[in-house]
């Protein structure tokens, strides 16, 4: 493709952003997304399926190495959300080339720091096991197996989470959508082959995710080698420089923030568990897996959102930015009730599916429903961060990233686990969704004023 042409590209999609009907804007580029989130949730639900087989300690340390990977991409998606934010806002207000700029040595710069991350926990593997909950002997071995290959792979994992976030933010969430959901379908067809035919066991899952990564780069980088996404790709356009990394570490420290705290907040909470004994380390493991099936799929669709707030931010197109906050508000509401009295009615059947065990039903149930229960506000909390990402504000965004885990959840698993015991540790992150959605409304209002100004300046 010439250059003409990718600049008619590029047109097009602007244009279909800042000036097309709002309610198919936001479906066409959040759905991708959302699906992209659900189906990586739904892969890791395989996995986690396969892997019982094994029995519940084999279960277990799939649950604590949910913690690690949360950490590599927390560290990614730090620098892939941190550039595509300011990549929205640069293309929304026609810089190309300073997107492409940010894309290029975002991607470097992560890979760098994941690799270097990835060899330090290959020589510290037991202690490090150890410190995310596999305090077990009965589990750590699992833990250690399975470890291994995450940190072996996470060089690829951090590129594929970096290239589906730039192609997120020239709102090509539907490629993107393509080269996440091809690699987990194959991945799900590998886990029983290398789990129990070729005898691998846990450390199978590992490879198989790895196999599953490699497959998604590939076809994530595709649209770049053809020239058909807008942004670039050159050596040439990686620019280390103070500037650019001012702009990703502007939303992107918050967005690290959020994922990070949300790897100590369950490394806490498994340890929390563990105290409790097998049982409700497995009914963690295997709750927070089913939950994250529909967390995810909202977490794609706040995803989904901050490039057209972005987009039309950089056009200071103020009043659509409005609009289509509370259109997504409206959406995620309908969704949250819909998913939310699901997850209710179904918990002790989804449980159900990865354990026999009565006592684990049980116990996983009652973390599934009671985060049912609040899934609204949890919903909006999401979208609001991805707003104050969009826009800009980093204050914002990284109060909203420390809210529900620093500021709510970690206090309220401690609290609650101290006062009630193994009965208080389901309901903590339920409490926690309440108290960072309070957070996030005081936060909100004073924004909004701000734009209604700046919306009002504007028509005059």
């Amino acid at each position: 493709m010439d250059e003409s042409a990718r600049s008619e590209r590029s047109k097009h999609r602007l244009n279909f952003i800042l000036e097309g009907n709002l309610l198919n804007v936001i479906l066409l580029i959040t759905l991708p997304q959302a699906v992209t989130m659900l189906v990586d949730a739904v892969y890791n639900m395989a996995d986690t399926y396969f892997v019982s087989q094994l029995g519940k300690n084999a279960i277990s340390a799939v649950g604590i190495n949910l913690s690690l990977m949360m950490i590599i991409r927390a560290v990614s998606l730090g620098f892939g959300i941190g550039s595509s934010s300011f990549m929205s806002r640069a293309l929304g207000a026609q810089r190309n080339e300073d997107a492409s700029r940010a894309a290029v040595t975002t991607v470097i710069s992560a890979v760098a720091v994941v690799a270097v991350l990835s060899v330090a926990g290959l020589f510290a593997l037991d202690p490090l096991v150890s410190f995310l909950g596999a305090n077990l002997d009965s589990v750590r071995p699992f833990a250690i197996d399975y470890a291994r290959w995450i940190l072996i792979g996470a060089p690829v994992t951090s590129a594929t989470v970096c290239f589906s976030q730039i192609l997120r933010a020239e709102g090509s969430t539907a490629y993107a959508m393509v080269g996440s959901v091809s690699g987990c379908i194959i991945n799900i067809v590998l886990d029983p082959l290398f789990i129990s035919v070729l005898g691998f066991g846990v450390a199978g899952a590992a490879i198989a995710k790895l196999i599953c990564n490699v497959i998604s780069l590939v076809i994530l980088l595709i649209p770049f080698i053809r020239k058909k996404s807008v942004t670039i790709l050159k050596l040439s356009y990686f620019t280390p420089t103070k500037a650019i990394y001012s702009e990703i570490a502007k939303m992107g420290i918050p967005v690290m923030l959020r994922n990070g705290m949300a790897s100590v907040s369950a490394i806490i909470i498994n340890n929390v568990a563990a105290s409790f004994g097998e049982v409700m380390l497995s009914a963690v493991s295997v709750s927070d897996r089913s939950a994250r099936l529909v967390s995810s799929a909202i977490m794609g669709f706040g995803l989904g959102f901050q490039p057209i707030a972005g987009y039309n931010w950089g056009a200071k197109k103020y009043g659509r930015v409005l609009k289509s906050f509370k259109i997504t508000l409206a959406i995620g509401a309908v969704i949250g009730t819909v998913l939310g009295a699901s997850m209710a009615v179904l918990a002790e059947q989804v449980i159900g599916i990865f354990s026999a065990e009565q006592a684990v039903i049980e116990t996983g149930a009652i973390f599934i429903r009671t985060q049912g229960i609040v899934l609204v506000p949890h919903v909006w909390v999401m979208i609001l961060g991805a707003f104050f990402q969009a826009i800009g504000e980093p204050l914002r965004a990284g109060i909203m990233s420390l809210s529900r885990q620093l500021i709510a959840l970690i206090p309220c698993v401690l609290v609650l686990s101290y006062i009630f015991g193994n009965d208080g540790l389901p309901y903590a992150q339920a409490a926690s969704d309440i108290v960072s959605f309070a957070i996030a409304l005081v936060l909100l209002i004073p924004m909004l004023k701000k734009i209604y100004a700046l919306e009002l300046s504007d028509t005059q």
